[in-house]
């Protein structure tokens, strides 16, 4: 073989070795999943007591812990701890309990702010790029982003679940939700705005059976604080949250009830 040909040769082997991926390249996408901790499955609510002291040490300065997780409700007029500026204490006050068993307010989906404290489990799915919460209650699903995008503009439209965007650090999903649509932050009246800001931190136990998490919020139109609660799961394979097909007619049986 000349030499111009052993060097066109030896240049197409040189760029077929480059340009196609080994065994070791095509596994790296997976490798590197496999450094985060995979939160898939069913979850229900724990009524352990015992808060991460990681998670709670990572809460911003300014910021009560609520203690209303699981059943606990508040009751009228408490809020926890949070600062309530005038007009959002003042439409609190003036809440009261029939306000919600009405056959337009029945099946009204809270705030996921709200929503994920209370006692029905969730189901995650997770992928590299997107990780789905399937909620039992109210039937709510959350789409987290895990590729990088930014929030969209101001305009775009704003729902009870909101925009989600996520990223690890180290063995913690960290969760950022913007787009929230005005709604419930506590059982008990108080109203976030649409401009609240949601940050969750969720943790895997050592023996990867329950799920921990912090949820921070903060709403300067209503809140001259911020709020936190600790919430906590446990695992349970092979179950299934259940449809919620909430039916506004409760709203009749406990009017008639009363």
């Amino acid at each position: 073989m000349c030499s111009s040909l052993r060097a066109a040769a030896f240049g197409l082997i040189v760029a077929i070795s480059t340009h196609v991926p080994t065994a070791a390249h095509a596994k790296a996408p997976k490798a590197a999943a496999a450094l985060h901790p995979d939160l898939s499955g069913f979850w229900t609510s724990s009524r352990a007591k015992n808060p991460d002291p990681g998670l709670i040490a990572e809460l911003p300065a300014n910021t009560v812990v609520l203690d209303d997780t699981g059943i606990a409700e508040f009751p009228q007029g408490e809020f926890g701890g949070l600062k309530i500026k005038p007009d959002a204490l003042a439409a609190a006050m003036k809440w009261k309990p029939q306000d919600e068993t009405t056959i337009s307010r029945a099946c009204a989906a809270p705030s996921i702010v709200y929503a994920e404290q209370g006692p029905f489990p969730f189901e995650i799915y997770q992928t590299p790029e997107l990780i789905v919460f399937k909620y039992e209650y109210f039937d709510m699903v959350r789409l987290i982003f895990m590729d990088g995008r930014p929030h969209p503009p101001e305009s775009a439209p704003h729902s009870k679940t909101g925009h989600s965007v996520g990223h690890w650090e180290g063995d913690e999903l960290v969760i950022d939700t913007t787009h929230l649509e005005p709604a419930t932050i506590t059982n008990n009246g108080l109203q976030h705005s649409a401009n609240i800001h949601l940050v969750e931190r969720y943790r895997l136990s050592a023996d990867r059976k329950t799920l921990m998490a912090t949820q921070w919020f903060e709403d300067p139109e209503v809140l001259d604080n911020n709020g936190a609660r600790y919430i906590q799961w446990s695992a349970r394979p092979g179950n299934y949250v259940f449809p919620y097909d909430c039916d506004p007619s409760f709203a009749l049986n406990y009017q008639q009830a009363k």
